[in-house]
């Protein structure tokens, strides 16, 4: 009697469940699809089947009533290998809700449109892998900046704070136009503004800042960083970076920062905005030295 109850058990051995549940859903579907036994239909419906990841978006639209109480909602995205954040949030955009609204263009954390407030931390969402965020991955817009939409912020005083330390190149020795010629860089003055050239305007360090969350006139990291690479140009001249140090050593200048690190920890560029800040108070200091 004993052996007639065992040879059941091993012929339902190979179907049993549990065993076949041990099996991810992608090895499963590879071993499926291998056999035949799955259509191109059913190989889909198995993806969305598969491992999700959840995500918390904040939701704000102060236009359509029942919407203007900030929020959160969830969102359950398939996930794939490689994802970052921003597919995350067009998957939720695409498949689960048209309104969801933020920013987004180059994909390649070259255009720094799409800058979030991820899991307590300012990132660059096309940057961000899904893989290294604990879940729920709490997804929302930067702090400190007044919210447009859901994840989109209001721009308009960080670039107003850019543009106020005059981004451009000046030099009053210009040739004429006549007989223009190259204004050649020494190899050794680019290797040493190169870094702060790599500012994509994402605004992470504003956002970071404690002090430009207390004092709405402070210049803040980025525009400093952006002075900084002129003002260290040397092909621009004296006259030009004194008008500059004095843009920069003004009461809402270098000297309202405290030396926190914030904006160096969170530019997805890795620009060391904090150094370059202090070198900047070091030439103000050097400018109004005077020796007798």
């Amino acid at each position: 009697m004993s052996t007639q109850q065992q040879e059941p058990e091993t012929q339902e051995a190979p179907e049993d469940p549990e065993m076949k549940g041990a099996q991810s859903p992608q090895d499963r579907r590879l071993a499926e699809k291998e056999s035949g036994a799955i259509d191109e239909e059913s190989e889909k419906k198995a993806e969305l089947e598969g491992e999700t990841v959840h995500i918390k978006v904040f939701r704000y639209d102060p236009e359509v009533e029942g919407k203007q109480e900030p929020r959160f909602d969830d969102f359950h995205v398939p996930f794939e290998k490689g994802m970052t954040v921003l597919d995350a949030v067009i998957y939720a955009r695409d498949e689960y809700d048209s309104s969801l609204t933020f920013r987004h263009s180059c994909r390649q954390a070259v255009c720094g449109s799409d800058a979030f407030f991820i899991n307590g931390k300012q990132r660059l969402a096309c940057k961000t892998q899904l893989s290294e965020l604990e879940q729920p991955v709490r997804i929302e817009p930067l702090p400190h900046q007044e919210v447009v939409k859901d994840l989109v912020v209001d721009m308009g005083h960080f670039y107003d704070q850019m543009h106020a330390v005059e981004p451009y190149f000046q030099d009053e020795d210009t040739p004429e136009v006549s007989d223009l010629e190259e204004q050649h860089q020494s190899p050794e003055n680019r290797e040493k503004i190169k870094m702060s050239s790599r500012c994509i305007w994402c605004g992470a360090c504003m956002s970071s800042c404690n002090i430009a969350a207390g004092d709405n006139q402070y210049l803040g990291p980025a525009a400093i960083n952006k002075a900084y690479k002129f003002a260290m140009d040397d092909r621009e001249s004296e006259e030009i970076k004194e008008h500059r140090l004095r843009i920069l050593e003004q009461e809402h200048g270098v000297w309202r920062c405290q030396t926190q690190f914030s904006c160096t920890e969170v530019c997805p560029k890795d620009i060391p905005l904090t150094e370059h800040i202090q070198e900047l108070k070091r030439e103000a200091v050097k400018k109004n030295l005077k020796f007798w």
